[in-house]
């Protein structure tokens, strides 16, 4: 299997709470986080977000009312959600999701940082256009 451990924290419970925008999902270490779709759609492990090496990721912006449309299960090791922007290729494995929920306060505060530094906002209608990319082709 991809890498998962036996150390690894197993989900015993996923669920989308889709008013509130949430994706609650308890560990069977006894934790349970509840995470924001906007906070799993900027930290989104793809390459698309991530780049391809330190300081290449790519800031997520205009992303506070992005949805869940779908969460599919990828073997017994992941989750793959399909967000309302299109955006469908980060794959969620367990240790991922156990560390986002651990360090979710730290990682939101970074990415308010970093969305500051660059004079971006989580809305929408303020976020700049993203920058055309070659090979991407999602027009909605």
């Amino acid at each position: 299997m991809a890498g998962l451990d036996r150390n690894t924290p197993l989900p015993t419970e996923i669920t989308l709470h889709s008013q509130s925008k949430r994706l609650e999902i308890a560990f069977d270490d006894g934790s349970r986080f509840t995470l924001p779709f906007e906070f799993l759609r900027v930290h989104s492990p793809s390459a698309e977000v991530r780049g391809h090496g330190p300081g290449q990721e790519t800031l997520q912006q205009g992303k506070r009312d992005v949805d869940v449309v779908d969460l599919q299960p990828v073997g017994n090791y992941a989750i793959r959600p399909v967000f309302s922007d299109g955006h469908d290729s980060g794959l969620y494995s367990w240790d991922y999701l156990h560390m986002l929920g651990r360090q979710q306060d730290a990682l939101w505060q970074d990415y308010l940082a970093r969305l500051a530094q660059a004079g971006g906002s989580r809305d929408p209608a303020k976020a700049p256009p993203p920058a055309p990319k070659g090979g991407c082709g999602h027009h909605h």
